[in-house]
């Protein structure tokens, strides 16, 4: 009996997604749980896998296409065999391209590691995808990798040139033609349309700035503390807690949490005319990927020791680098902290995530000569940043929160003793 694969149910914040990519064509054979398309949505990239081992009936939907919560995708007939134009592919055998079959092998199992992104560029390129090094886990192929291999590419071409004579005797020389003086490269654009996740963050990044009164407010912090706390007890930590290493984002997660608790404006939201007080602390944490920005959440972040914030961290960027975050771990949140400094960014402004109305920014660790007690000390600091609402937050209420949060930072134990 046939069974119908079908678009995932999206949740109320995601109407539709798109189609990015088939990995499996019509007549071709699938496996139980091998992956057959990728939807992007929103938010994030949904994988369908195959209900049971099979063969691929008939496909309703195209890449590109907009799909909607359950929408009808693919037929697949189970236990069936490979049939039609695939069964004829894999039959075909010709004795002059036995040797070539490895290669179309190694190309096609390249192709399942790559992402859309990544997919997208080998194919306008005409890249062989099995030439190309995958640096993403499992060797997953991220469009950074494509980038880079297209970036040797020219300078193999040139090496490959054979070079000119050095002169050229008599008519022969006259009828070379001539070379034009200046740059010669061609001056090539190339237009494509934004992925739809892509569309989405510019969206609500414009929604942001229109709709809110934003402002920010900046302070720094001395990390000495938190660097000596961290260099005395990393190894131990690391033992104590299955390999979890103790990071600067656990500090700030956990110093933000309790800086919210003493200021519930900043833990607020707004919705129409009402204000919404959360009696909790859900820390969106952003996290970059080749696909853009994206905000996974630690829930209850103020129940979460230390080594459970640092290894929750671990699993969502991990877990966001290789596409496999749900919709439900980038719903909600009452406050974000976003890190630039892992970039080496030294200040910056970060842009609310609505409806939230705070967000801190942290930025790299640099040494500086600061006054300590009328002396010149060289310390570790770090400008931290606070943008948020002015519409229900004050300017008084919002530097109070960030003085908050570098008094915890700077004097770890208050974290521990809540002080």
């Amino acid at each position: 009996m046939a069974i119908e694969i079908k678009a995932p149910t999206f949740p109320e914040s995601v109407a539709d997604g798109e189609i990015a990519a088939w990995h499996k064509r019509e007549g071709e054979a699938v496996s139980r749980d091998e992956l057959i398309l990728e939807i992007e949505t929103d938010k994030v990239v949904m994988e369908v896998v195959a209900p049971e081992d099979g063969v691929i009936k008939k496909i309703h939907a195209a890449e590109g296409d907009t799909v909607q919560s359950e929408q009808l995708l693919a037929v697949l007939e189970p236990g069936a065999a490979a049939t039609g134009d695939a069964a004829d592919k894999s039959a075909e055998k010709p004795a002059a391209a036995a040797s070539t079959a490895p290669d179309s092998a190694a190309s096609e199992k390249a192709e399942e590691l790559m992402g859309p992104a990544a997919r997208q560029l080998v194919e306008e390129h005409k890249l062989d995808p099995a030439a190309i090094a995958g640096t993403g886990k499992g060797g997953r192929v991220t469009k950074e990798d494509v980038l880079a291999h297209l970036r040797k590419e020219p300078a193999k071409a040139a090496a490959a040139e054979p070079a000119a004579p050095a002169s050229v005797p008599g008519d022969a020389a006259q009828a070379m033609p001539q070379v034009p003086v200046g740059p010669t490269a061609e001056r090539v654009e190339k237009r494509v349309p934004m992925t739809r996740m892509r569309s989405r963050i510019a969206e609500r990044l414009l929604e942001a700035t229109r709709g809110t009164a934003m402002l920010t407010t900046f302070n720094e912090v001395n990390m000495a503390p938190v660097m000596a706390l961290r260099e005395k007890y990393k190894e131990q930590f690391e033992k104590t807690h299955n390999g979890t290493r103790l990071g600067f984002m656990g500090f700030f997660v956990k110093a933000c949490c309790e800086a919210l608790k003493r200021f519930p404006e900043v833990n607020a939201s707004i919705d129409g005319n009402d204000v919404v007080y959360h009696g909790y602390q859900d820390i969106g944490v952003a996290v970059s990927t080749p696909g853009g920005l994206v905000v996974p959440v630690l829930r209850d972040a103020d129940f979460m020791s230390l080594a459970d914030v640092e290894a929750a961290i671990r699993d969502l960027g991990l877990r966001a680098r290789d596409n496999k975050l749900t919709i439900d771990d980038m719903t909600g949140g009452t406050f974000t902290v976003t890190n630039g400094g892992v970039f080496g960014s030294l200040l910056s402004t970060p842009i609310l995530n609505p409806p939230q109305t705070g967000i801190l920014g942290m930025h790299k660790i640099q040494e500086r000569p600061m006054a300590v007690d009328g002396q010149v000390v060289v310390l570790p600091m770090m400008y931290l940043a606070l943008s948020y609402d002015h519409r229900l937050i004050d300017g008084k209420t919002a530097v109070q929160f960030l003085v908050a949060v570098k008094d915890l930072i700077e004097d770890p134990a208050r974290i521990l003793l809540q002080l």
